[in-house]
């Protein structure tokens, strides 16, 4: 998630998008009656924290790069990025990737019942730039390397175990990784302008070790019908994985991936896309789409991480824009939840639910400052749908 502009013609509209799949297919999106609101209502003032949120909500902060994370010994790490929770007993535990190059690597962040810290540490070292990742059925954390030739590695949130570099799973400049179960693939997207869409076939479920990776192939629409093509070399050398498979299907600057109910969603920050492909009848289409903004600004502007509530809600964060996390909602709703004031020199990471959805957990990455030092990770409580 390297900070870019882009450069955009002018939009009309308070939102517009087309949606499909658990969404509305095909339709035409309708603003909200007012700018600004959602499921949750309109954002309040800014809290002590400098984050807008929705009556009933409250935020806290869990720690800040370079200080102790308060009751533990552990030092939170620079530029924390994208993240996930996993169940611990009747506690849970958030992990977290580092953006540095070098070092990177990972940390996490144990909590009680009650919401009470009660450990922190480090479950990842030695690596470079580790932008995004995906959780894994089986409870571990797939923490990617956002760098030419980087590698996936499979984590133990718990820090018990090695992490274990994953090279079958290919080569390239990863982003974000979202597990099926289903199908018994892992999805990946790739951090290039002219990047493409992967999938992952281990050859036992639950072991990464061995595989067959795979690209997206389909046409230059932003809707049709898609295969799947194997990539010959996935290590990616000494031809890129993204130019091994003629057909292969370009996204520009894949971010953010998420799967649920035979559907994946990942955004692409170079087009301010979030897409999504029915994986049951193998067809793609947008899930929103600012350059369909009729009638005042777009709602959601430099589309970045995403995650998913129960309900069936999709959270992206921003990447600039307004420094929000906005919702879109299975009733094709797209508003912001949250904005964070006063750190327009950052960028919205890692958002992840707490097993129960009641908490919301993810970083500035950059803070107040602008800096890789001075990132922030905070908690949301409050009335989510569940």
């Amino acid at each position: 998630m390297e900070r870019r502009t882009f450069l955009r013609g002018a939009v009309v509209g308070t939102s517009a998008a087309a949606f499909g799949g658990t969404l509305m297919r095909g339709a035409a999106y309708a603003a909200p009656a007012q700018p600004g609101t959602g499921p949750y209502g309109a954002l309040r003032p800014a809290d002590a924290n400098g984050i807008m949120l929705p009556t009933g909500f409250t935020s806290r902060v869990i720690a800040r790069s370079g200080q102790t994370v308060p009751g533990t010994a552990y030092q939170w790490h620079n530029a924390p990025d994208g993240g996930a929770c996993y169940a611990d007993g009747t506690g849970w535990i958030y992990v977290s990737n580092s953006e540095i190059n070098p070092s990177g690597g990972a940390g996490a962040v144990r909590f009680d019942s009650s919401g009470t810290v009660t450990s922190a540490y480090r479950i990842l070292s030695g690596t470079r730039q580790n932008c995004a990742g995906g959780k894994t059925p089986w409870n571990t954390w797939l923490s990617c390397e956002e760098v030419s030739l980087g590698y996936v590695y499979e984590t133990d949130p718990w820090g018990v175990n090695a992490a274990v570099r994953r090279p079958a799973m290919g080569r390239f400049k990863h982003e974000a990784a979202a597990a099926d179960p289903v199908r018994r693939a892992v999805y990946l997207t790739e951090d290039e302008p002219d990047g493409c869409f992967y999938r992952f076939l281990p050859a036992a479920w639950g072991n990464l070790n061995d595989g067959t990776l795979q690209v997206l192939v389909a046409g230059s629409a932003t809707s049709g019908s898609f295969t799947w093509q194997n990539v010959p070399d996935p290590d990616g050398s000494p031809t890129t994985t993204r130019n091994q498979v003629s057909g292969a299907k370009r996204f520009n600057g894949g971010e953010g991936c998420h799967y649920a109910n035979d559907t994946v969603w990942f955004t692409t920050k170079g087009d301010n896309r979030v897409w999504q492909l029915d994986l049951a009848d193998s067809t793609y289409e947008l899930a929103y789409d600012d350059s369909l903004v009729v009638g005042g600004s777009a709602p959601l502007t430099g589309v970045d991480n995403v995650t998913g509530s129960s309900f069936g809600d999709l959270y992206v964060a921003e990447d600039g824009g307004n420094m929000e996390i906005c919702v879109i909602t299975p009733d094709d709703v797209v508003a912001p939840f949250l904005r964070i004031t006063g750190q327009s020199s950052s960028e919205i990471t890692g958002p992840a639910f707490a097993p129960a959805g009641n908490r919301l957990y993810f970083s500035s990455q950059r803070g107040t400052s602008g800096s890789s030092s001075a990132g922030i990770t905070y908690e949301v409580t409050g009335p989510f749908r569940t």
